[in-house]
């Protein structure tokens, strides 16, 4: 089982793993002075295509099925407007292999063909494929054959007018394949639930493939404001605890049927949960996989996460503490954190901590043992070089909190100097940045965010 307790883990596309390098490939590039707030004065072009795509052989001797390849462009900086973007396609590694069908905004050439996009959205955006190709396996195209399509992409906009995208970074392989393709129909979120309700999940999985699916399993895994999942007779169902994962409950369900190219097959039942309680942000995972060892032709389509919302609340307060000591004297001061309900949190598609702790240090004493999970850090956040002796700390919590969970950080403080009334701030925020960003809109009460360490 992984940190989030999905059934497998999340794979980065090509053009998502170069933007982590972005740092890297912009920081050598020239750019004009600003003062130091003023927004940053850089932006780079990306290219967002498919890693890898598997295209099914005919079936029977019927013509190949075709598949959707979705590409895109985007860039860094929502400071600028970019237009004008032009996507250059090379498709002549696929000769033999694969044929393209190319859409309305694309113009052919000898090697494939340039795409026009308009405009151009920033990362931060509400970003979406621009380009789709069609493409199916060449008439006469052998199993295991492989070929690529090739990117590149300019735009106008940016600090220099002129965007390029990272020469030589993106591409897509195509892979003639024979086998089952188990595609789960799409299923839509559900919104403003409540807590109580319950509701039906529509589940239907149909093989497209080119081959017959020899049986099948579906796993389900339900986050731990669901409960009640139906029960089927092929199925065996578990729960994890949470002492090292959030909790959860779990389904994997056998079935003996055969799925040939085309059928479908629907649950015995409809699949239901119920909101519990203390539901609030919650996900449903499922996930197929075609019996016999054998290898479902296309990955992308047999796993979906049906994201569950319940209108509740989690009430997150904070305790100080207060501690005497004489000059020279250690102390302990206790911080705690609290989830007072009615619901659990969990981040549970990111991994982040729910919320950070914080402690500014009262004056006159010094930090001497700093508890798990507390980290160093100047007044304003940046490094600090040791781990006592900060004037600040930044306790994480875990990934989620159950709706009674109770944390306490024991801080130990050395009185330097007796400061009569000296308090120390304690707080919460979130994991990344204050409350401003990225507030807890799930707290119904943050007045009992804050608190102070009070000594002598």
């Amino acid at each position: 089982m992984s940190l989030l307790f999905v059934g497998r883990p999340v794979r980065l596309r090509s053009g998502a793993a170069v933007a982590v390098a972005a740092g890297l490939l912009t920081a050598g590039l020239a750019s004009p002075a600003f003062a130091a707030d003023d927004p940053p004065q850089t932006d780079q072009l990306w290219i967002n295509p498919p890693y890898e795509q598997t295209l099914p052989t005919g079936t029977d001797g019927g013509q190949p099925q075709s598949r959707t390849l979705g590409v895109g462009i985007y860039h860094d900086n929502d400071n600028f407007t970019v237009t004008d973007g032009r996507l250059a396609i090379d498709v002549s590694g696929l000769a033999g292999i694969a044929e393209v069908t190319w859409p309305d905004n694309c113009t052919p050439n000898s090697v494939g063909a340039v795409c026009d996009i308009p405009v151009v959205p920033a990362i931060g955006g509400d970003y979406q494929d621009q380009v789709f190709l069609t493409v199916r396996a060449a008439d006469g195209a052998a199993v295991g054959a492989k070929g690529r399509i090739t990117y590149e992409a300019t735009a106008t906009g940016g600090p220099e007018g002129t965007l390029t995208a990272p020469h030589n970074s993106f591409d897509t392989t195509l892979t003639v394949g024979a086998g089952p393709d188990l595609a789960i129909d799409p299923v839509a979120g559900i919104e403003e639930g409540q807590p109580g309700d319950e509701r039906t999940i529509p589940f239907r999985v149909t093989n497209n493939g080119n081959e017959s699916a020899n049986g099948f399993t579906v796993k389900l895994y339900a986050s731990y404001g669901l409960t009640e999942l139906t029960r089927y007779d092929a199925c065996t169902y578990t729960s994890t605890d949470g002492d090292d994962y959030a909790p959860s409950s779990n389904a994997i369900c056998t079935f003996d049927q055969v799925l040939a190219p085309g059928d479908s097959f629907e649950l015995p039942e409809p699949l239901t949960v119920r909101l519990a309680p203390h539901a609030l942000n919650e996900r449903l995972d499922i996930d197929v996989e075609p019996g016999g060892g054998a290898q479902d032709i296309d990955s992308d389509n047999d796993y979906t996460v049906l994201q569950i919302g319940a209108e509740n609340t989690a009430d997150f307060s904070v305790t100080g503490d207060t501690v005497s000591g004489a000059a020279g004297e250690t102390v302990t001061a206790d911080l705690t954190f609290e989830n007072n309900g009615p619901a659990w949190f969990g981040n549970l598609g990111s991994g982040d901590p729910v919320a950070r702790v914080r402690l500014v240090v009262p004056e006159g004493t010094t930090v001497t043992g700093v508890p798990s999970g507390c980290s160093p850090r100047t007044l304003s956040g940046g490094y600090y070089p040791n781990r006592t002796g900060a004037p600040r700390y930044d306790c994480s919590l875990p990934y989620w909190v159950l709706e009674d969970t109770r944390r306490t950080f024991a801080f130990s403080l050395r009185v330097d100097t007796v400061v009569p009334g000296a308090t120390g701030a304690v707080s919460i925020h979130p994991p990344y940045g204050e409350f401003g960003e990225y507030p807890f809109v799930f707290d119904p009460d943050l007045t009992n965010n804050t608190a102070v360490l009070a000594v002598n």
